[in-house]
Parts: C-alpha cells; sequence; structure tokens
C-alpha cells in the first residue's frame, strides 16, 4: 500500500518513522509528503526516504492508494474532499472537521459518488462498539465526556487550581478547543450526534496525563468508562494514543477479521 501524507507534525513524524523506518505496516509505505513548510519537507524526505510535494495537487497526482491527514482541523476541511474528489481513500486524523453537519454530509456524498473510503481512527479514546452497538436499535440515550488535560495542553493561561473551562455539546466544543477535543467528535459520531453529545473540558494543575470519562445510558444499560493517557513527549496537546489509532486503523484496515 502506498501512502500519501498531509501534515508532518508530531503524528505525521511517528508514522514516517513507525512505517518507513521501523516496518510497522507490511507491504506499506509513506511514499508522498506535504507539509506547509518546504523546508522541513525536504528534510523529512530525506532522513524517511519518500518524495517531498509543495502543494496538494501535486502529492494526489503521485502514486499513491490512500491518504492520511495528520495536520489540523483548517487542513481537513481545505484537503478532505479534494483528496476524496481525486479518487482516493482518506484516512482522517482531525475528525473534529466532522463537527460540521454540512460538511459531513459533503463527504458522505462524495465518497458515494466516487466509490471512495473514508477511515476514521479511535483516537484517544474507547468505548465506541458499545456506543455503535447500542446505537444499531436506537438504544442510546445519553452520551458525555469529561476530558481532564494539564492546564498547558489547553490555554495559555496560567491557573493554580482546577477550573472548568468549558460545559456544553460536543457541536461547540469543537469550536473554541479544535485541538483538543477531537475524542468528543469521534465518540458523537458513534453515538447521538455533535448537539446531543455532553462535554465536559477540565484545565488540572495537578493532572501530569490526559485523561477522559465517557458516560453513556439507553436501553443497554449504562456505561462508565475512564481512560488516562500519556501525551507525546514534544506536544503536551496530543496523546500518545491518537497517533497509535491511526497507525492501528491502517494495520487493520484491509484484515478479513475485523473486531468491534
Amino acid at each position: 500500500m502506498k501512502l500519501g501524507l498531509i501534515g508532518c507534525g508530531n503524528i505525521g513524524q511517528f508514522l514516517l518513522q513507525a512505517i518507513n523506518k521501523d516496518g510497522m505496516l507490511p507491504g506499506g509505505k509513506i511514499v508522498s509528503i506535504y507539509t506547509r513548510s518546504e523546508e522541513s519537507g525536504v528534510q523529512l524526505a530525506k532522513e524517511f526516504e519518500t518524495e517531498a510535494y509543495q502543494n496538494i495537487e501535486a502529492l494526489l497526482l503521485s502514486d499513491i492508494d490512500l491518504v492520511i491527514e495528520a495536520a489540523t482541523v483548517e487542513a481537513a476541511k481545505e484537503y478532505a474532499i479534494k483528496v476524496l474528489e481525486g479518487g482516493k481513500d482518506l484516512l482522517l486524523s482531525s475528525i473534529g472537521v466532522m463537527a460540521d453537519s454540512a460538511f459531513e454530509e459533503g463527504i458522505r456524498e462524495v465518497c458515494t459518488r466516487n466509490g471512495v473510503n473514508i477511515f476514521l481512527p479511535s483516537g484517544a479514546i474507547g468505548g465506541l462498539d458499545i456506543l455503535k452497538s447500542a446505537k444499531a436499535v436506537n438504544g442510546l440515550e445519553t452520551v458525555s465526556i469529561t476530558t481532564r488535560k494539564p492546564p498547558g495542553a489547553l490555554s495559555k493561561e496560567v491557573l493554580d487550581k482546577e477550573t472548568i473551562l468549558f460545559e456544553g455539546s460536543a457541536a461547540e466544543a469543537i469550536k473554541l478547543y479544535p485541538r483538543n477535543i477531537n475524542v468528543a467528535i469521534v465518540l458523537s459520531l458513534a453515538g447521538i450526534g455533535a448537539n446531543n453529545t455532553k462535554v465536559k473540558i477540565i484545565a488540572d494543575p495537578i493532572a501530569i496525563k490526559n485523561s477522559h470519562l465517557i458516560e453513556a445510558s439507553g436501553a443497554f444499560g449504562k456505561l462508565k468508562l475512564e481512560i488516562e493517557n500519556d501525551p507525546m513527549p514534544n506536544n503536551p496537546k496530543t496523546s500518545y494514543l491518537a497517533a497509535l489509532s491511526v497507525l492501528a486503523k491502517l494495520q487493520n484496515k484491509d484484515k478479513f477479521v475485523q473486531v468491534g
């Protein structure tokens, strides 16, 4: 499988190392990359034996089977439909872009029309299989997520005590914290939608890791799941598990037996 990569920040460089250097995707390689920093692109292309392109159009014309977006919500909104219109499958890391219902509908329409696929990794959370199972028979009534992170991962403001920064819907949260709350959107996509998924974001100066408490209820019973994630070494705003989930999605994309 020949892969294109949009975005060469922490997650992008993790994937380049894991796939091109460490061989963690047998039969797969990132052969084309695009990053807005041309100088960085040239350096990474040399280090990871790939080809750097200066624009998305050129990347899409290269010999690739699937494009990985590992940039930002803004980049995802700008490039996702271009990738799918270009006849390429897309693995979307910045899932927060799907909070825009009109954009999501456009994505689904392009996929249907062009016969292409979009893959959404689970990110830094779990429990999605339970939500999807409950939703299958309209048995899901409430879903909420409480995210707790060190203040530096959420705000430039110095905080000396636990502070609730936000409480509301996932649709509202992603507008204010587009780089921090992808987890709420993937939760809403698996469950009852962004407007009905409740979100609480807490900055905690005592916290040294990112944690997520997921709660749901319905005809199936009740779910309560707490996850504590280590942040990526070079970026406290990104959970390491989010990067791992992208790699896992690639590793399992073509498996004959799918679990969950």
